[in-house]
């Protein structure tokens, strides 16, 4: 909630302020974080801590994919997006597999965030080190909609983005739909294939598998999209999210629950980086970044919107059926961004 919530300002005061003192603001946010994790009395120190780092998230995330579109040719867009993307979602895993180690090796606190330390530090020298990329805007917008010029406030970004512009909109339904998945995903996949008599190591490896093959797959799909467009992508991406999470709920076996960890990787793969891209080509270069900012915001809220959504629907009629649901409301929101992008 407070990366998306963070997210919709960030981009607009980047086109104030700059790109370079949002990001190291990010990472100066996010400095105390693995302290109070460290050092944590109390519950609500966890929920400071978390706090902090959606601010942090939502900063530096944002900034380094404003900042790449920055200094990007529009053709290579899906190119340098595909590389971010993979590039923190790789680090995401790696990080959580070198804390799992250290824990086991040394206990939960406070060595693991050690490393947690390290690294916001080590973000936050090389963002020093980085260069404004506001002076340096490539040329922008692809899109022939008069609406591509320049909104007076970030109100009328949002209600682009959000209702008005049919591409924009639609992409913030998409993003919204693709994380509420997320969400939902991570808080009961791994119960549902637990009660369905999956070991548990064979569960920890579909749930590592799906969000493996999404990382490296937006690789391939990021440069893909500039060669056979967006759209195209986003759709085939989001059915196959669908195909995935249904198959979650009908595999029934250990190579069908690999089968839809892979199918959705790579439906998730699909579309990740090319939202972005999709909405940076109808965004012109002066308001690109508070157009993106209102995309993330929807695209982020899908995480708790999934989360508790599915959590509801699990208590009052089973695990299948939330999770079933997911799948008919991603093929859905296929259905609408077919139409409406």
């Amino acid at each position: 909630m407070t990366k998306a919530s963070v997210n919709l300002f960030a981009g607009r005061l980047s086109e104030r302020w700059g790109r370079r003192p949002i990001l190291l603001l990010g990472w100066l946010v996010g400095l105390p974080v693995p302290l109070l994790l460290m050092h944590a009395p109390t519950w609500s120190w966890i929920l400071a801590a978390n706090v902090l780092l959606g601010v942090n998230q939502a900063l530096t995330w944002s900034m380094t994919v404003v900042m790449k579109l920055d200094l990007t040719h529009p053709r290579d867009h899906g190119l340098v997006i595909g590389w971010n993307e993979f590039a923190g979602y790789a680090g995401m895993a790696g990080a959580a597999a070198l804390t799992g180690y250290i824990a086991s090796a040394h206990g939960l606190r406070p060595e693991p965030f050690y490393l947690g330390l390290a690294l916001a530090g080590g973000g936050l020298g090389i963002s020093w080190c980085t260069r404004e990329t506001l002076p340096r805007l490539a040329a922008g917008s692809t899109d022939r909609n008069p609406e591509a010029a320049a909104p007076d406030s970030l109100l009328r970004v949002a209600y682009l983005g959000t209702l008005a512009h049919p591409t924009l909109s639609a992409a913030s339904l998409a993003g919204l739909a693709t994380n509420l998945k997320d969400g939902a995903l991570w808080g009961l996949l791994s119960i549902l294939l637990s009660l369905q008599g999956l070991p548990i190591g064979r569960v920890g490896t579909v749930a590592a598998l799906y969000p493996a093959v999404w990382a490296v797959s937006q690789l391939a799909f990021g440069p893909l999209s500039d060669r056979v467009g967006r759209k195209r992508l986003v759709v085939t991406g989001l059915f196959l999210q669908a195909l995935g999470v249904g198959g979650f709920v009908a595999g029934g076996s250990y190579p069908g629950y690999l089968a839809a960890a892979v199918v959705t990787g790579i439906g998730t793969g699909m579309v990740y980086p090319t939202l972005q891209v999709l909405v940076s080509a109808v965004a012109g270069p002066a308001w690109r970044a508070s157009a993106l900012g209102v995309y993330r915001f929807w695209r982020d809220l899908g995480y708790a919107v999934g989360a508790l959504g599915a959590g509801v629907i699990a208590d009052a009629a089973g695990l299948s059926m939330a999770i079933g649901t997911v799948a008919v409301l991603v093929a859905g929101v296929a259905i609408v961004v077919k139409l409406r992008a």
